[in-house]
């Protein structure tokens, strides 16, 4: 887990080291134990290293092997390293280190653009073919791990960050409407390739891309499951999808082990993340290290979920740490986790995820957590009625349950200078639910969320919090073996006892029927879901800037109507207008975009 940055020149101009260097510097959080430049005629790489697997300096980055011609930045982790390296040493290849970087360089030399089918993990990839002058972009199938891009003209940069391309300079950052509108609309998401600048753009999860010396790129998309049943499984009822899928998330919890240094877990006390506490107690792990984070309550509002917790944690009798924390310190926190976003997140959990990787890194350094569970199986609300609709009835179920705001509530947020002139939201869903394959209308909305809308909220969320702190969090409900199984899964094992029902079957043989048959809970944060006492003040003061005054984002009118009634700042799925409006012009004050 690192950070990765390069700059690539197709003007017959040198690349720009001094700027690489400075985008590596502003990632020394995602790799505070070591770095290193690299340049060609053409190119520049820049990486910061947390050494989680090859401590030695045999595994520093930027990686180059000379016999090979071929030189990588790599961030994340190839799970399936080792027995690859098996693979590739007994095709006549060698190796000069432990680590996984090299086995992706190596799988390159023997497999060319194929290498990627062949990882088995989360990654984004820098990588320098310099016999054929080209450099290869690649991004792990699930998008775990991000890579931003800023093009101008006879120049491409990228960077795991957004901030880091900002520091690089020289970067477009005129806010994108269509982001805007994207942002607005979907609980702050904005889908892969846009971001809410112009000039920067992401890389697609499952995408490798392969751009020239002379400029010229050409991208493939390389995975993506059909969301339709198989005929391999024909014949499978309830009890084999449950021993079919167990399996598959015993397989995916185990391959999330693979370290060099111990493996801890982020223990919220719901289903997910209590399932991996029992699947790794399972495997033989013990004194395993868990953590949860609570805050103070509000309004009749839990803010933490400790007698669950505390309840896993005894029966698996792990090593367990509660981190309470009270409105005084989670106040504070905001503007430290606005600076770690690497775009704006609105989801009320954000902080509480920076909080809670700043206590887990002080113990360990690689931690497991159960994100992307109710996007691969059906957890949520709003995918009870889609197993009832037909696939034509699918937008409007999944938009009125979903979207924040509608077309035209956009246009009395936003001024007319950055006003979307259609409706850019829908049309994206539309085309989305009406892409080939997906069986069903849940089949489809699954596919949406799990790779369109999860790579950009709750992953997104989990990287940049935890790195900001340099934390190595692995998810392995996103496994690619596990998502996929699922994927073709009938969508009725899935929303069956209110969602989740196949998952929840495969937990009752391990834990206990409190923790399963509980009501669903999220991360509660209730200062922030509020918007009140002094959060509400950072968030008026961010809007009230002269920076957001000569910005001119959104129509004061709007503004002041949510000011004056708070009940009206409530939007879907628990999130609140308000602070939407206020996390995005509180960004982009941080980030001195003007």
């Amino acid at each position: 887990m690192c950070g990765i940055g390069g700059e690539a020149r197709f003007d017959g101009s040198a690349p720009d080291a001094d700027a690489v260097a400075r985008m590596s510097a502003a990632m020394r959080s995602r790799g505070p134990d070591g770095e290193g430049l690299w340049s060609d005629d053409w190119l520049a790489l820049g990486h910061r290293r947390l050494t989680i697997i090859d401590l030695s300096d045999a595994g520093a980055q930027p990686m180059v092997r000379e016999d090979l011609g071929l030189a990588l930045v790599f961030n994340g982790c190839v799970y399936n390293y080792p027995e690859l390296r098996e693979e590739l040493r007994a095709a006549g290849h060698r190796f000069r280190s432990t680590s996984d970087t090299e086995v992706i360089l190596v799988a390159y030399a023997h497999w060319g653009e194929a290498f990627v089918d062949h990882l088995v993990g989360m990654f984004a990839i820098g990588l320098v073919d310099r016999p054929r002058r080209r450099l290869i972009l690649a991004r792990d199938r699930l998008g775990i791990k991000p890579l931003y891009l800023a093009e101008r003209p006879g120049r491409l940069r990228f960077a795991s960050t957004l901030p880091a391309l900002l520091r690089g300079g020289d970067v477009d950052t005129a806010i994108d409407p269509v982001a805007l509108h994207h942002y607005l609309s979907w609980h702050s998401i904005v889908p892969a390739p846009r971001t809410v600048l112009r000039g920067v753009r992401k890389l697609p999860p499952a995408t490798l891309r392969v751009i020239e010396v002379d400029g010229r790129s050409r991208e493939r998309v390389y995975w993506q499951p059909d969301y339709a049943r198989d005929p391999a499984h024909a014949g499978m009822d309830a009890q084999d999808w449950q021993a079919a899928l167990g399996g598959a998330l015993r397989t995916a919890v185990r391959r999330r082990l693979v370290a060099d240094v111990p493996v801890g877990v982020l223990l919220s006390g719901g289903l997910d993340s209590s399932l991996i506490v029992a699947l790794l107690a399972e495997a033989g792990q013990d004194q395993l290290r868990t953590f949860s984070i609570g805050f103070d309550s509000r309004g009749g509002e839990a803010g933490d979920e400790f007698g669950f917790s505390d309840l896993v944690a005894r029966t698996f009798d792990t090593d367990h740490q509660r981190i309470r924390l009270a409105d005084d310190d989670l106040v504070p926190a905001v503007r430290a986790t606005v600076a770690a976003m690497t775009e704006p997140m609105g989801s009320h959990d954000v902080v509480a995820f920076h909080l809670l990787s700043e206590q887990v890194a002080r113990h360990v350094k690689v931690a497991q957590s159960g994100q992307g569970a109710d996007e691969v199986f059906a957890g949520y609300g709003y995918h009870q009625p889609l197993a009832q609709v037909t696939r034509d009835g699918a937008a409007e179920t999944f938009a009125s349950a979903f979207f924040d705001r509608d077309h035209a509530e956009l246009n009395r947020v936003v001024s007319p200078a950055y006003a979307c002139g259609h409706d850019a939201s829908r049309e994206l869903l539309l085309a989305e639910l009406a892409a080939p394959g997906a069986q069903t209308a849940l089949d489809a909305v699954l596919r949406l969320d799990t790779h369109r809308m999860l790579p950009d909220d709750p992953v997104k969320r989990v990287d940049s919090m935890s790195m900001a702190w340099g934390l190595e969090v692995r998810t392995p409900f996103l496994d690619q073996d596990l998502v996929a199984l699922a994927s073709a899964c009938p969508p009725e094992h899935k929303v069956a006892q209110g969602g989740k029902g196949v998952l929840k079957e495969v937990a009752r043989e391990v834990l206990p029927a409190d923790v399963i048959d509980r009501p669903k809970g999220y991360f509660p944060v209730p200062a922030l879901r509020n918007v009140d006492g002094a959060v509400r003040d950072l968030v008026v003061d961010a809007l009230r800037a002269p920076a957001a005054r000569q910005r001119g984002l959104f129509r004061p009118e709007y503004v002041a109507h949510l000011l004056d009634e708070p009940d009206a700042a409530q939007a879907a799925a628990g999130s609140n207008k308000l602070w939407q409006l206020g996390l995005l012009e509180l960004w982009l004050q941080i980030h001195h975009i003007r």
